[in-house]
């Protein structure tokens, strides 16, 4: 019996143990649980703030620029040809590529031996002309003198024949002496035409030698002009080109020899597509006077001219589109003609338009601006121009609006965004607060006692709580992150 009771004994004793350490090891695992859940609990979720570039729509009367490409000519250039065929013996020594010239500077001389002597031929002709003029002038007065002769001996003839006459009427005169008479006056009247004659020819002759004399002037103007292209010479100051004459050469008539070119009369001619010539359009479908600038990037300096549009071209070349328009430059210092430049035109001023990043516009011709609590709205407006890394839009109430400068596939209608300003534009100051000692404290042991902060981060934080003020946005997140 007494090893029966003490077995019994036994058995309870060990069955409170087992029970005692069961309710102990149940209490641990609980604290555990407890604990563990308590330093995994992370911070309340809060919203994602994202940060934003941002720029206010400013509405006002904008010029926009046109930008195309073109080809700087000259508006006045002479092909230098050779006038008259020959040996060439006298060249300029500024007749070479790219040399300049005087206007009425000689540049080449043929040979004007044939001009010369085809001259001299002409001037002895002349001579024989105008001696053969005043011969005829000399024998039509004579002829006319022998007329005159002629008339008179005519009225004595007739005053003999009505004596005759007279005296035959009275029975004094005898017929034979009236038929001798009248024989006599047509005798007369026979000269007077024979000498009429004469005269007649002598005008006829005076005529022809006033002909020939003024034919053989004519040819001699001829050989002295011919003299006269012998010697080319330049017909304004310029710069000569494609030179390809040489001294003792021979030369045809009408070969080319040179290109002489005006470095101070350029133009250039540039193409633009058919809505962007609509443009330069006024009320009465008349080209606008627009200003241009054309400039050249010559191993980064920029040689620029500034001219006005003068015309556009007839037709559009086969195969082509758009337009072709010329542009007078002014003061084109350091260009040539044959460069490749780029063309700025000034178009028309467009009424109530802002100027915004072209990354501000998404295909859908809409914008984000800043509305109320720093939310995103998305707001429609009209393309108008595009200019380089800017576009020109229009929209209702976009004027004094805050838009975003950049679209992210993170940005939306609602998003919450910390709006900053453009460069150079100084930022608000963060708001601060006062905190008390214990809260101060508080928030000193927290951070100290919590290793996943980074070393950097959690001494800046440190050196914030040690200050008077702390930032307002920093104690925000400490009481979030601490409940309370």
């Amino acid at each position: 019996m007494r090893f029966l009771r003490q077995s019994l004994t036994g058995l309870f004793l060990l069955a409170v143990t087992a029970g005692l350490l069961l309710f102990a090891g149940n209490l641990v695992r609980g604290a555990l649980e407890e604990r563990l859940a308590r330093d995994n609990s992370g911070p309340p979720a809060r919203e994602r703030v994202f940060s934003v570039n941002v720029v206010e729509a400013e509405a006002g009367r904008i010029a926009p620029e046109l930008v195309a490409f073109g080809e700087v000519q000259s508006r006045r250039s002479l092909e230098v040809r050779a006038s008259a065929p020959g040996a060439i013996i006298q060249l300029s020594e500024n007749f070479e590529d790219g040399a300049r010239v005087n206007a009425g500077e000689v540049l080449v001389q043929v040979d004007p031996s044939k001009a010369r002597f085809a001259l001299d031929r002409l001037a002895n002709d002349l001579l024989d002309a105008e001696a053969e003029d005043r011969d005829a002038v000399r024998t039509l007065k004579l002829a006319q003198d022998e007329l005159a002769s002629a008339e008179a001996q005519l009225a004595l003839r007739q005053k003999a024949f009505d004596r005759q006459v007279d005296l035959q009427s009275r029975g004094v005169g005898t017929a034979a002496a009236v038929e001798t008479a009248e024989l006599a006056l047509s005798s007369a009247r026979q000269a007077v035409l024979s000498n009429r004659r004469s005269v007649a020819q002598g005008e006829a002759r005076i005529d022809q030698a006033e002909t020939r004399l003024e034919r053989t002037r004519i040819a001699l103007a001829e050989a002295e002009r011919d003299l006269d292209d012998t010697i080319i010479r330049a017909d304004f100051a310029g710069t000569l080109s494609e030179v390809n004459a040489v001294e003792g050469g021979l030369v045809s008539m009408n070969e080319r020899l040179a290109t002489l070119i005006d470095p101070l009369s350029l133009e250039v001619a540039f193409r633009v597509s058919t809505p962007q010539y609509v443009r330069l359009l006024d009320e009465d479908d008349r080209l606008h006077q627009s200003e241009v600038t054309v400039s050249l990037d010559v191993m980064g300096t920029d040689l620029q001219a500034t001219g006005v549009i003068t015309r556009d071209a007839a037709a559009v070349g086969e195969g082509q589109t758009g337009r072709v328009l010329y542009a007078r430059l002014d003061g084109a210092r350091g260009l040539k003609p044959g460069d490749f430049v780029t063309v700025r035109v000034q178009e028309p001023e467009l009424e109530r338009v802002v100027r915004l990043p072209a990354t501000a516009l998404d295909a859908a011709g809409t914008v984000l601006v800043v509305g109320e609590e720093d939310r995103l709205d998305t707001l429609n407006v009209t393309l108008l121009r595009r200019q380089g890394d800017s576009v020109l839009v229009r929209g209702r109430g976009l004027t004094g609006q805050r838009v975003v400068t950049r679209r992210t596939p993170l940005l939306g209608a609602g998003i919450k965004v910390k709006p900053i300003g453009p460069a150079g534009e100084i930022p608000e100051a963060p708001a601060m607060v006062a905190l008390s000692d214990e809260e101060r404290q508080r928030f000193v042991t927290a951070i100290e006692a919590n290793d996943r902060i980074p070393g950097d981060v959690k001494k800046r934080m440190l050196n914030a709580l040690s200050q008077p003020e702390v930032p307002a946005q920093m104690v925000e997140r400490l009481r979030a992150r601490m409940g309370g």
